[in-house]
């Protein structure tokens, strides 16, 4: 996330941009631990509005932590190629070793059925945009993805109902969050709270 962080500290806000041990912990752990770090981070500089830019299981952690969470700073969120209705990736390798291995306990929760996280979260009271690939170079992933789809999820998994804008660019998932059009539109929106769509 350094080109985004990059560009955002320029633009004048103050970023917090931390890993997190994505492959030890479930996603109810990683929720509460990173946004709770993040948001104190935030709050260290008296901010009045919180933004939140994700990529992929960060989306998942963020919608996770809001449902019974309402921080008192209302900011936009964007998405980055989420797994809003989980990836089908998931479903067939859940049982591979070297799968669990890399992707750990919060990765095993992002199946596509009706029970996996992703599947069983409420619609979140925020200015949602969302922005998905449909560009892959991953063909071993892709051919168990129906649909147009980044590698990982499909650009109808990333979809929420209550998204305020929706955009579908030509970028992979790994590295969807280094790509400049994806970069340029983030800056749009949190300062618009929607995308920047061409004449």
């Amino acid at each position: 996330m350094q080109a985004i962080q990059k560009t955002l500290t320029h633009d004048g806000y103050q970023v917090w941009s931390e890993s997190y041990p994505s492959t030890l912990k479930d996603i109810s752990q990683l929720a509460t631990e990173t946004i709770n770090e993040a948001l104190s981070y935030c709050r260290s500089y008296n901010s009045t509005h919180i933004h939140f830019v994700t990529h992929s299981l960060g989306g998942i952690l963020l919608r996770y932590y809001l449902q019974d969470q309402h921080p008192k700073e209302p900011g936009y969120i964007v998405m980055l190629s989420p797994p809003n209705h989980g990836s089908e990736v998931v479903d067939h390798l859940k049982n591979n070793k070297l799968f669990q291995y890399f992707l750990g306990p919060a990765g095993q929760q992002l199946g596509t059925d009706k029970n996996s996280i992703p599947n069983t979260l409420k619609p979140v009271n925020a200015v949602i945009g969302i922005i998905t690939g449909n560009n892959s170079f991953e063909p071993w992933f892709s051919n168990k993805i129906p649909g147009q789809d980044d590698g990982k999820v499909s650009t109808e998994s990333a979809k929420l109902t209550e998204m305020r804008d929706y955009l579908v660019i030509k970028s992979g998932h790994t590295f969807i969050m280094n790509n400049s059009y994806a970069i340029e539109q983030i800056q749009y929106f949190l300062k618009h709270g929607k995308f920047l769509r061409a004449p």
